[in-house]
């Protein structure tokens, strides 16, 4: 048989929906609710087309394919109803894809698996996660004034987790032994300043297989670090020994090093890649050729780029910033478009990804979500902060964090659709839907916010027979996906738990 899909004839067997022929084809329409080894049932409405000939929009996964179809899965009508299908699903959708903390982390650094890793005591992964985005955890952990924890979700109930100490915890004691080796790129990059930017750069730069080599005129590396920063709150031997670290994935620092305008032509020259991260711009970096104005060097916001090919710029050399952790962040992003830049691909910067946000916990729900952390207050070191935690007291305290992270970030649907439509959420805050956390289970979880009532628990545990498994509750705009005569999770899921969790798609069924 056949039909005509985007203007093209194509071939298909009796029985087929459109879906599993625009599929056969290479062509690629988004779905939700449709699972391969289930029933088909439409409710996402994220999968709709239009026959060309009447302008009738229809799901494609339960429509058949029929002779002599003319059908359309890509006009401007069509991703609009698409775009149009998943706002109205995310406006409801009551869970955050990242940490509140995490977000509020000018480096990104994803702060929740942090805490994990540290209450099971799992110190060298813990300290992998965190220099993933953090070049100096043991230095950051004594100067961050912690953004991160003015948004934790736990702060209201009995303080915010003390995410500084503990990223200071797993950079004093998390450090892994053995330096893997890292594939070199033949590439050459320079980095002119070896403040808090200037190590951020050289360590992200470094262990994507460049050769780095960090210019500082005077004669310690560290910058204010070690110059301008009160010993009693940042000890030199840490700084030193950090650096250490970074030195030990082959980057070279030259200090006593004056950059004039021949030396950073000859710089230019000899290096693949620049790295500006000096400081305030001097009268002398005025005459290097790159466009400037009154608080620095002009650079793209995104790539830190400038006009000079092959040169970028962060820290206080684009601007004057006295926040630590956002220089820290710049370095490593300028690593990132650096990288980009070597490997001939456009320079962009980092992705940003979609990122659901629900706003604070009220009140009644600060329970549901005290479910997955030890009760208490936040802990202050016995010993005093200069000391910082015990082992026992940072195992106690990561174990406060709350889970606030989505455990689907990669491949809930739902965010990778977002994404690729460039969804802007719009949640009422005050009139969402509260959200739950049902733990009953030994495996799974469900987070009944995060629920789209696609259906496919439903389906499947049917299907499997389970004794009681989903069902929907409720009518019209008030159903709700659950577990019928008032069950546990565990006597809903008795049997194919882990296949439900791998089957929703988005992070309301998920492995605890």
């Amino acid at each position: 048989m056949k039909l005509k899909l985007n203007h093209t004839e194509v071939n298909f067997e009796a029985g087929n929906t459109i879906y599993e022929v625009a599929k056969a084809n290479g062509i690629d329409i988004p779905v939700m609710c449709f699972n391969d080894d289930l029933e088909h049932f439409t409710s996402c409405m994220i999968c709709l087309v239009k026959d060309a000939g009447t302008g009738k929009l229809m799901p494609s996964c339960t429509m058949k394919a029929e002779q002599g179809m003319d059908i359309i899965t890509n006009d401007e009508e069509v991703l609009e109803s698409r775009k149009m299908a998943l706002e109205l699903l995310l406006s409801e959708h009551v869970g955050d894809c990242e940490a509140p903390c995490r977000v509020a982390c000018p480096a990104y650094m994803d702060i929740p698996v942090m805490n994990r890793l540290l209450a099971a005591e799992k110190l060298e992964e813990a300290w992998k996660v965190v220099t993933k985005d953090i070049a100096l955890p043991s230095v950051l952990g004594r100067i961050c004034p912690a953004p991160c924890e003015g948004v934790c979700k736990r702060k209201p109930i009995d303080g915010a987790v003390s995410i500084c100490m503990l990223k200071r915890y797993a950079g004093d004691f998390g450090s892994v032994q053995e330096i893997q080796s890292i594939k070199p790129t033949g590439k050459k990059v320079a980095i002119i300043g070896s403040g808090i930017a200037g190590l951020a750069a050289a360590r992200h730069t470094a262990e994507k297989g460049h050769s780095v080599t960090v210019f500082e005129k005077a004669d310690l590396p560290g910058g204010k670090l070690r110059y301008d920063t009160n010993d009693e709150l940042l000890p030199k031997d840490v700084l030193d020994k950090e650096i250490g670290q970074i030195t030990a994935l082959g980057v070279s620092i030259k200090p006593g090093t004056e950059i004039n305008q021949e030396v950073f032509k000859t710089i230019q020259n000899d290096f693949d890649a620049v790295i500006i991260a000096s400081g305030e711009i001097t009268e002398e970096q005025k005459t290097w050729g790159i466009r400037f104005n009154e608080k620095g060097f002009n650079a793209d916001k995104n790539t830190y780029a400038t006009d000079l090919h092959g040169v970028f710029v962060v820290g206080t050399a684009l601007k004057p910033g006295r926040l630590a952790v956002k220089m820290l962040a710049q370095g490593k992003e300028a690593a990132f478009s650096v990288d980009q830049f070597l490997s001939g691909l456009l320079v962009v910067g980092e992705p940003k990804r979609f990122n659901s946000r629900f706003g604070k916990l009220r009140e009644m729900e600060f329970d549901e979500y005290l479910k997955e952390s030890l009760p208490g207050n936040r802990i202050e070191p016995e010993s005093g902060v200069r000391s910082g935690f015990t082992l026992q007291e940072m195992k106690v305290e990561a174990a406060r964090c709350m889970h606030c992270d989505c455990r689907k970030p990669d491949t809930c649907k739902l965010r990778i659709y977002a994404d690729e439509f460039d969804i802007k959420q719009k949640v009422d805050s005050d009139r969402r839907h509260l959200t739950k956390k049902n733990v009953q289970h030994d495996y799974v979880v469900f987070e009944t916010g995060k629920c789209i009532k696609c259906g496919i628990c439903v389906r499947m545990t049917a299907k499997y027979q389970e004794k009681f498994g989903f069902t929907f509750i409720g009518r019209g705009f008030d159903v709700e996906i659950g577990i019928p005569f008032n069950k546990t999770l565990h006597e809903g899921l008795m049997n194919v738990a882990l296949e439900v969790a791998e089957a929703c798609p988005t992070g309301a069924i998920a492995r605890k």
